[in-house]
């Protein structure tokens, strides 16, 4: 490790860290501060189901309120959602003067809905990967990279401790790119709407009901839709567009670079351009909040909707017969 890096993690490891949240995130990176050197104290509500498994864990537990009132650094790993009311009412006014706020999403920062308090510092780290994979690799002596942005630095220690969290749970061992709370959630975001997400929920869902419309069997169309995905999308992640291409057939790589155009075309990109608008605007974040606040019904009946689509029940019928899909054999 290099020294400076080495430097912000002994930093840290003079300070007391606040875990607020134990789910997927905040059970991996609460497990890597605490196997990194780092005094970690889990934050729960009274009546957290969650208590059990942090005490299992072997980690300290304390309510929300304890422990923030003894914390140098709070990382506030809940829902976006849930965050500006645990922050108003259990986080806010037992905040330690010059203590550092940290974050692993920028929504809440950017778009205002969290007020934080001018003599905190305010810091990000968000590992680019989920909480279950973040504590895997680190325990294989590897790591998810991790951005890290500093919105405010009020005691001139902000980046030395977001720099020593992202080696504590790991990031240093991928790697460490600096951006910033707007960068992060805008990106974010997108990604999560245009391509991860929605994007690629949408497309497969279009491509199994084309085949489907044209006669073709819904088994047959689930694998060449849905199933074979991952086996793309892992050459991808390996060696990027073009080894994927390297690895495939002729006939599919000239089906690929010919065929994927007419797919997303003109149309497609400026339905994208929309998107992102209605993310760099504020219009997503409003409308998403409001949504929250509201209940949440729209959301429930859309997502019921898409559980019982035909591509479902197809598909729940498949993987009966490869139960080693649900531990990841022979992936």
């Amino acid at each position: 490790m290099e020294p400076v890096y080495e430097s912000s993690l002994q930093f840290l490891r003079g300070r007391r860290v606040a875990v607020i949240g134990y789910g997927s995130q905040g059970r991996g990176q609460s497990l890597n501060l605490r196997d990194s050197g780092v005094d970690v104290v889990l934050g729960l509500r009274e009546g957290s189901p969650s208590r059990a498994r942090v005490e299992a864990d072997g980690m300290v537990v304390a309510t929300v309120e304890e422990a923030v009132r003894n914390a140098d650094v709070v990382a506030l790993l809940i829902p976006d959602t849930a965050q500006p009311e645990v922050f108003e009412k259990q986080v806010q006014k037992y905040l330690k003067p010059g203590a550092c706020v940290l974050l692993s999403h920028g929504f809440n920062v950017h778009y205002r809905c969290v007020q934080l308090p001018s003599a905190c510092d305010v810091v990000m780290v968000a590992p680019k990967g989920p909480g279950n994979l973040v504590r895997e690799t680190f325990t294989a002596g590897q790591g998810v990279p991790c951005l890290i942005a500093v919105e405010r630095d009020c005691t001139g220690n902000a980046e030395q401790l977001a720099m020593g969290y992202a080696v504590a749970v790991g990031g240093m061992r991928a790697g460490v790119i600096r951006t910033t709370f707007r960068e992060e959630t805008e990106t974010d975001l997108f990604g999560e709407q245009a391509i991860l997400c929605g994007g690629a929920t949408a497309l497969v869902k279009a491509g199994f009901e084309t085949l489907v419309e044209a006669g073709y069997q819904p088994e047959v169309a689930y694998f060449e839709c849905l199933h074979e995905l991952k086996l793309i999308v892992d050459l991808m992640q390996r060696s990027g567009l073009s080894g994927m291409r390297h690895a495939i057939s002729d006939t599919a790589r000239y089906g690929d670079v010919t065929r994927g155009p007419l797919v997303v075309d003109d149309h497609v990109r400026e339905a994208m351009r929309r998107v992102l608008s209605q993310i760099r605007d504020g219009s997503f974040a409003q409308e998403w909040v409001s949504e929250s606040q509201a209940g949440g019904e729209r959301f429930k009946r859309l997502v019921e909707a898409d559980a019982h689509h035909p591509l479902e029940r197809t598909g729940a019928k498949l993987r009966a017969a490869m139960p080693w899909l649900a531990t990841g054999a022979g992936a």
